[in-house]
């Protein structure tokens, strides 16, 4: 009996140190408006002084996907842009797609073929990084809807502030296509709207891997990305972290870019479990070790721990729940389960607010049946999340660390409308 109300209590800890940790890092942007402020672009007009080279990493792409993805940064405003979209040699494909769009603008995209036998996103974005010439390098993924006036935003902030890296923002947008497509939007709002920032000013910051820019003199020094990461983006915001590299983040609704959250469990489960196991990867590397400070290096620590401790609670509390109806348990430690609830609803409540602002901010109709959507998925969301994180440590103790690419669909597309380039004719190929 003791080591059941031993194991019941400590998956009680770990979920209500994950609640409030996860509810801290959630309120950065909205806490005072001195915060809320410093999280916009700067409204300061610059003439543009830099040059682009922005990496469209594609796999089992549909045409019309790849096409609404370069059209848009076909479409900037800013008058020096190269897109450099980044295949592997295995996806015949999606190569030859890639040339049929190089082939229609062949002064602005060029097309990096990627021949390592292990394929995976930063293979393929660091054969990329050697084809471009721009001084900026960015990275938007393939299903991705980039705003006009994006990248002189971008580089008006890089002058403006003296960054050596500036993270834009992204938003899933087809919050309608799936019971949980909801919470996956909102989980990226609040993401790039307030916790990546908090973690920016924190001095250390898991990257995120869409929208994002980088000094490419910078990225070439650091060796680009880490090979076989699952996570690249988060790893190289760590090591950029740790040498005391100026990352800021930034934030419009006008300027963010639009893409497509997974459309099956199946897949979203693959993705968190990517995911987690790219945190597990990044921790056990210890690069966060070389944290100027204890501060940065415990901010460090538990950002990248927490995906253990979602897994440790998501193996105990069915465990404890289970054993907890056979048994009969003090009425006190049966109360003491119920902690984790109080941030939890706290959390709930903070998310209808933060799901009125999204709608308000992205045009789109949010109704009652959203905001009902929301409260009663959150048990269900939050049961794949302690899923993908458990599995995930399976996967790393069996070293397997093969990238499960989430599969794109165009959903978004349906719901804003875009210019897609038209297909060439056949047999039109560079």
């Amino acid at each position: 009996m003791s080591a059941l109300i031993f194991f019941l209590l400590l998956g009680t800890v770990l979920l209500f140190t994950v609640c409030v940790g996860t509810l801290w890092w959630m309120l950065h942007a909205w806490r005072t408006p001195e915060n809320y402020e410093s999280t916009n672009f700067a409204t300061d007009s610059v003439s543009s002084q830099r040059s682009f080279s922005i990496i469209v990493p594609c796999r089992d792409e549909p045409y019309e996907v790849m096409t609404a993805t370069v059209q848009r940064l076909l479409d900037q405003t800013h008058r020096e842009v190269e897109i450099v979209i980044s295949v592997g040699d295995d996806d015949v494909d999606t190569v030859d797609r890639a040339r049929m769009l190089a082939a229609l603008h062949p002064q602005n995209i060029k097309v990096s073929v990627n021949s390592d036998p292990v394929k995976n996103k930063p293979r393929q974005l660091n054969s990329a990084l050697q084809l471009c010439t721009g001084d900026i390098v960015g990275i938007i993924d393939a299903e991705s809807l980039t705003a006009p006036g994006l990248l002189d935003h971008i580089d008006g902030t890089f002058q403006l502030t003296g960054a050596d890296v500036v993270q834009g923002a992204v938003h899933l947008i087809n919050y309608r296509s799936r019971w949980f497509t909801l919470r996956n939007c909102l989980e990226y709002r609040i993401w790039f709207r307030s916790r990546l920032h908090g973690h920016a000013v924190s001095g250390f910051i898991p990257l995120g891997g869409n929208t994002v820019f980088v000094w490419r003199h910078l990225l070439e020094e650091v060796g680009g990305w880490d090979d076989n990461c699952l996570a690249e983006d988060c790893e190289i915001g760590v090591r950029l972290s740790a040498l005391g590299k100026h990352v800021v983040c930034v934030y419009d609704p006008a300027l963010t870019t639009l893409e497509e959250a997974p459309t099956t469990v199946k897949a979203f489960i693959k993705q968190r479990t990517r995911w987690s196991l790219g945190f597990m990867q990044v921790l056990a590397k210890g690069e966060w070790k070389k944290l100027p400070s204890w501060q940065r290096r415990l901010s460090g620590w538990w950002t990248l721990v927490q995906q253990y401790a979602m897994a440790l609670a998501g193996v105990l509390l069915p465990i404890a729940f289970l054993t907890a109806i056979a048994f009969s348990l003090p009425t006190g430690i049966v109360l003491t389960t119920y902690v984790p609830l109080i941030p939890l609803m706290l959390t709930v409540i903070f998310e209808v607010l933060v799901l009125r602002e999204f709608g308000r901010d992205m045009n789109f109709k949010i109704g009652l049946r959203d905001y009902i959507l929301l409260v009663v998925s959150t048990p269900f969301y939050q049961g794949m999340l302690l899923y993908a994180a458990v599995a995930a440590v399976v996967r790393f103790r069996r070293r397997n660390f093969i990238w499960d690419k989430t599969p794109h669909t165009g959903t978004h597309l349906n719901v804003f409308a875009t210019s897609i380039i038209n297909p060439p004719a056949e047999g039109a190929k560079a």
